[in-house]
């Protein structure tokens, strides 16, 4: 059996590569442990169809309407939308319903991690990181910090490392800090104080 005969390569851009666009996507929008490709294939396939289905009505008007001998190009326009374009409106749809309230009244948040759902709202904090051993570790998480995201692990770049006064306030940054990199495997918890 030869897969790269046109009926066999056909059905496999038809009916995997939409549905691997949509798991893609999705998994840029919400980030997780990623599963194998080959573990994906039926995902995939099942994805794909469900995108034929949502576009059942306008697929069915072009074939109806022999678009392909009127205008070729509006033809192949059209399926390049229905391939790739759509499979990503799909997954950004999709993000968005589950990120609705109604959605998550009765649903778990897509987000799986609270690491990455803070994170991801990109807000400025003031930050006091304290470790296992108890010494706290302060800084400012703004635009230029940084925090990983699922799957990878948990670590964190404060821009500023802070000094803090014995009230447990934040006094003066460091002299000459260039920020500071903690590992997840060292704290013990984390308080943010919003950043005006």
């Amino acid at each position: 059996m030869n897969v790269w005969e046109f009926d066999k390569l056909f059905l496999f851009v038809a009916f995997v590569i939409p549905g691997f666009i949509s798991i893609k996507a999705f998994e840029l929008f919400h980030p997780a442990n990623t599963r194998d490709g080959s573990k994906q294939i039926v995902d995939a396939v099942t994805y794909s169809c469900v995108n034929y289905a949502l576009l059942l009505l306008p697929i069915f008007w072009i074939e109806n309407n022999k678009i392909y001998e009127c205008s070729p190009y509006l033809y192949v326009c059209f399926y390049v939308v229905v391939l790739f374009v759509a499979p990503l409106l799909w997954a950004f749809l999709w993000k968005k319903l589950r990120e609705s309230q109604a959605f998550q009244n009765n649903a778990p948040h897509p987000t799986q991690k609270p690491w990455d759902y803070v994170f991801s709202q990109r807000k400025s904090y003031w930050v006091i990181v304290t470790l296992k051993d108890n010494m706290k570790v302060a800084g400012k998480y703004s635009s230029n910090s940084f925090a990983s995201h699922a799957p990878s692990p948990e670590q964190i770049y404060l821009e500023e490392s802070w000094e803090l006064n014995g009230d447990g306030g934040f006094e003066r940054p460091h002299n000459e800090s260039a920020g500071v990199i903690i590992l997840s495997s060292e704290i013990s918890y984390i308080e943010f104080f919003k950043l005006n």
